[in-house]
């Protein structure tokens, strides 16, 4: 694309996720044009987003010949199905986590975006959450010594089960899919590949159709890393805890970017990712502890990495090969969970190589 062109985008999707997250960030970053969208709801659509174009049919929306960008944000099924779509007609595609349901379908559309020349990207807006950047330069700063124990969770109080297609049982149904993705692509941009998986998960809320609890334990060597989500959770769990042999960090709330944009706080409002709550760290040797200042999120951070990758002048934020390995290990958890075993995710070489550190 030429270096001062606008990217005109597409949206395939207006429901929670495009509302909440990809539309206001989308719109809150320079260089970016929503120029046609995907819904049923073309009155909701244009409350929000003025002299759109409004298509009722995805597929016509992937292939629509006057886009730079296909943004998919729909049911986790039709992520792979649409994306090859888009992308076969020359689109470039960015996808909502999950990725896929399968990593088989993950190396898939890798495999068409190399054939098509075309940059496909998985959407990971979570790198730029305040708590995740405050725990991640906390780590790049040595404050904990050698870690041994890395904790990460997203637990919600959310007891009654909702009628909607993430809770109802499916292809990509359930709360692995839902925010495993997240946490592990944290993790792995922390510690990289872990050497192996071991998974619980439950259904634990009364009329429960869908897995709704997850714990994941990665194992590099002897340091170990526990991901997990509960919807039954009251309160009391920090977002993230590093203990290493000289101290430990802990990032007790979550970063507050979301509420903002539920609340309506635009992007680029002046309290815009301000996290009031910093972390702790405690001393092991002298017994005393003391704030670590909390770094400030923007998750308009993925769409400004991503506008410079699309205009030649930087790398792919989330290559598919990343997106890939996230998948291998969510199947890796499931087969875990199945056998009751440790479980070595089986990765490419060019897997393994998109997280060379």
């Amino acid at each position: 694309m030429p270096q001062d062109s606008t990217i005109r985008v597409g949206v395939i999707g207006f429901g929670f996720v495009s509302k909440t997250f990809h539309v206001p960030l989308l719109q809150g970053t320079d260089g970016y044009k929503i120029t046609a969208v995907s819904s049923s709801r073309p009155a909701d659509v244009s409350a929000m987003i003025a002299g759109v174009d409004v298509v009722s049919d995805p597929k016509a929306l992937a292939t629509h010949p006057d886009l730079d960008l296909v943004v998919i944000a729909s049911p986790n099924e039709t992520h792979a199905p649409l994306a090859e779509a888009a992308m076969r007609a020359g689109r470039n595609v960015v996808v909502d986590k999950p990725f896929t349901i399968t990593v088989e379908e993950a190396r898939h559309l890798a495999a068409v975006a190399k054939e098509k020349k075309v940059l496909l990207s998985v959407f990971q807006n979570r790198r730029w959450d305040s708590d995740f950047l405050t725990v991640q330069d906390a780590i790049r700063r040595d404050l904990t010594g050698r870690i041994v124990l890395f904790e990460s969770r997203i637990d919600r109080y959310r007891p009654e089960v909702r009628d909607r297609w993430r809770e109802i049982p499916g292809p990509g149904a359930g709360l692995l899919y839902d925010l495993g993705p997240h946490l592990i692509d944290q993790t792995l941009l922390l510690f990289g590949i872990p050497d192996s998986v071991q998974a619980t998960l439950a259904t634990q809320r009364r009329g429960g159709r869908t897995d709704d609890f997850f714990q994941l334990v990665l194992r590099y060597g002897e340091m170990v890393a526990t991901l997990g989500a509960g919807s039954l959770v009251s309160g009391g769990s920090p977002r993230f805890a590093v203990h290493g042999e000289r101290a430990s960090v802990v990032k007790e709330k979550p970063d507050i970017q979301e509420d903002q944009l539920r609340a309506g706080v635009m992007p680029g409002f002046p309290d815009w990712g301000f996290d009031p709550d910093d972390a702790l760290l405690y001393d092991g040797v002298t017994g005393d502890t003391r704030p670590v200042t909390a770094a400030r999120g923007d998750q308009r951070g993925y769409y400004v990495a991503l506008r410079e990758a699309l205009l030649g002048r930087a790398p792919n934020p989330v290559p598919p090969e990343q997106g890939a390995t996230v998948m291998a290990i969510i199947e890796a958890g499931f087969r875990s969970e199945k056998e009751g075993s440790r479980v070595v995710a089986e990765l490419t070489k060019e897997e393994r190589a998109a997280w060379a550190r």
